[in-house]
């Protein structure tokens, strides 16, 4: 597949003609387009935590562009706020440039603000894996190759620490999906937001190329595949 600097170039090419060059590229590599791919609701951790009164929660996940994954997010009820970052590394090279050089550490993440009496950190979890990403590829996620778009969970504490390794566990184990889950389990040290022209860069730029042909299908299987936790408002980062 073209990488996303690739596709930059080619924004203002005609939608169907752009559409056509990518399925000519994944044909070519080998590699499956977005509409030949069968999302499925993977099950439920059967271990997580009960929703409860509390103060809202943190997670942060990566898993490719963050455009993608803060537009899936964003429409999950129970969800107050997403924004797009950078974790794994140091704060001196959290920025665009350093990170798309795959040689900081970090990775493209989304940190995840969400109300524990309506969504648990386990459900965030079975989006993560069945809509928001492939968990499977190791160290790219479509057209994006790099270990700045591996998957990873950045977990805060142990409770998130356990969750996720059971739920990882559970679904290879189950042969939940056709190939063994390659994500990452890493302690957080750190999420350092990403430049403003990245926030909402979906809502901003509904036409553009690349997010017709990879993140819109994401968002459409949301709402598809998991009608009771998708919003159609979403929580964009200046509503708060």
């Amino acid at each position: 597949m073209m990488p996303r600097s690739t596709v930059f170039a080619v924004l203002r090419w005609p939608l169907a003609l752009v559409a056509a060059a990518l399925i000519l590229a994944a044909l070519f590599t080998g590699r499956q387009t977005p509409a030949a791919e069968a999302p499925v609701v993977l099950p439920a951790p059967a271990l997580d935590n009960p929703k409860q009164h509390g103060r809202l929660q943190t997670a942060v996940l990566a898993g490719g562009c963050f455009w993608g994954l803060q537009g899936v997010f964003e429409h999950v009820r129970g969800v107050q706020e997403v924004l797009a970052g950078y974790s794994g590394g140091s704060r001196s090279t959290a920025s665009y440039q350093d990170v798309g050089s795959g040689s900081t550490g970090h990775a493209e993440s989304v940190q995840i603000v969400f109300d524990p009496e309506r969504l648990t950190y386990g459900e965030l979890l079975q989006i993560y894996f069945s809509v928001a990403h492939d968990p499977t590829e190791l160290n790219r996620q479509g057209p994006d190759e790099g270990t700045q778009y591996r998957s990873v969970i950045f977990y805060s504490d142990d409770t998130q620490r356990h969750i996720a390794e059971g739920y990882i566990a559970q679904l290879n184990s189950g042969k939940a999906l056709p190939r063994a889950i390659v994500t990452q389990l890493d302690p957080l040290k750190g999420f350092y937001r990403a430049e403003d022209y990245h926030q909402d860069y979906y809502l901003k730029n509904p036409q553009a190329p690349y997010i017709v042909y990879n993140d819109l299908p994401k968002i459409r299987n949301l709402k598809t595949l998991f009608p009771t936790y998708y919003s159609d408002a979403p929580t964009t980062v200046g509503a708060r």
